[in-house]
């Protein structure tokens, strides 16, 4: 059922994103017609001008009132232009905005003329007595146009940001229901097989109660049951106990020590014999340790040192596990965490996915690479709260 939900969500975002990129696309076409029109109405009104001064000269007899008429036409064909016309001191302006309320005009307008002088030199008009200078801005309907792309391109990125983390959100969470949906049905599969071991147990200890493999072979199903009840606490709430982080790791580190090559020296290094109490769950968090461990062994192919230390630093507690295995590449720091990864023939990538889980989400905690050098070894870090 919950796999269903995410994939009608799925398709629910996929929708809405197709919908959404059609309306960028409309508003994008009209806001761009919107502006062709403008300018084409913008140039009909100079086209027509242009015929107006073209007839006008083609008259022989031209007198005042047709060359004043001439000159309006054109001053006032200029409706979107900013202009600032300076004649011997005296500021006449075309489409600018008047001086805010309290500034000086003088002031205000030698500002504008500053700020036009930066994008346009101003045009040099020589009259009889005297220069007359004219300054002038890109109109309001340019300075859209040259925006105009940045707006459109700005609203796509965010449009696609959006679309990329809410894709993302849905998968991972798919993933995590795949996850939890695996773990669960392994314990469940697991359960049978370890009741019957259990028992098959119990039988050749009464039979044969002075043989030590017997002990030795309950404890490795205990492990089982053990493992089988990890598996099904993934995707719930762990029970959380206050524990000795020292017991429990000195612990975990002997497990896996006994159940190692002997080329495989492993210690665990613990400041004093105070006990360091946080809250944890116990069958969860050894998992993510002997993970870690295992992982080491494996890239040590059997043999050389692994150690695990841990320092209390305020109110956290770091646990670096440092191995001498092959070591790797800075840019696999990350990618190793990545549900699939992996760097061995056999496996499913998921060990250290599924230990990252465990530490961030379960124990709201830290795990990371701190370092590591190929051909040296690795040491990874968690970092927990008290």
């Amino acid at each position: 059922m919950a796999k269903q939900n995410l994939y009608q969500t799925a398709q629910r975002l996929k929708l809405v994103s197709i919908i959404v990129a059609g309306l960028i696309v409309l508003v994008s076409a009209y806001f761009t017609n919107r502006l062709a029109q403008s300018l084409a109405d913008e140039e009909q009104k100079r086209i027509e001008i242009w015929a107006e001064a073209t007839r006008l000269l083609s008259i022989t007899d031209i007198d005042d009132n047709m060359v004043n008429s001439l000159v309006l036409k054109i001053i006032e064909g200029n409706t979107t232009i900013p202009v600032i016309i300076d004649y011997k001191g005296n500021i006449d302006s075309r489409n600018v905005k008047l001086p805010p309320k309290g500034k000086d005009p003088d002031a205000y307008y030698a500002e504008c003329i500053e700020r036009f002088s930066e994008r346009h030199p101003p045009i040099v008009l020589n009259l009889l007595d005297d220069h007359l200078y004219v300054y002038y801005d890109d109109s309001l309907l340019l300075k859209r146009l040259v925006m105009f792309p940045y707006v459109q391109l700005t609203v796509i990125v965010v449009f696609a940001l959006v679309a990329f983390f809410a894709f993302g959100s849905t998968k991972r969470a798919e993933q995590n229901q795949v996850w939890v949906g695996l773990s669960k049905e392994t314990a469940h599969q697991l359960g049978t097989p370890i009741s019957s071991l259990l028992a098959w147990s119990e039988l050749l200890r009464a039979k044969y109660p002075d043989d030590n493999l017997i002990g030795e072979m309950g404890k490795d199903i205990n492990r089982l049951r053990v493992i089988a009840e990890r598996f099904s606490k993934i995707g719930s709430t762990p029970d959380m106990q206050l524990v000795d982080l020292r017991e429990l790791l000195e612990g975990a580190v002997q497990y896996v020590a006994k159940r190692s090559s002997r080329k495989v020296n492993m210690q665990c290094h613990c400041p004093g014999r105070e006990p360091i109490f946080i809250r944890l769950s116990p069958p969860l968090f050894e998992w993510v340790i002997e993970n870690i461990c295992k992982n080491a062994i494996d890239a040590m192919d059997g043999e050389g040192s692994i150690d695990v230390y841990v320092e209390p630093r305020g109110e956290e507690v770091n646990i670096d596990i440092t191995d001498t295995g092959k070591g790797m590449e800075k840019s696999q720091y990350k990618a190793i965490f990545t549900p699939g990864y992996t760097t061995k023939k056999r496996g499913w990538g998921l060990g250290l996915s599924l230990a990252r889980r465990i530490v961030e989400e379960y124990h709201h905690g830290r795990i990371f690479v701190k370092h590591s050098e190929p051909g040296v070894g690795t040491t990874f870090r968690i970092v927990l709260k008290k």
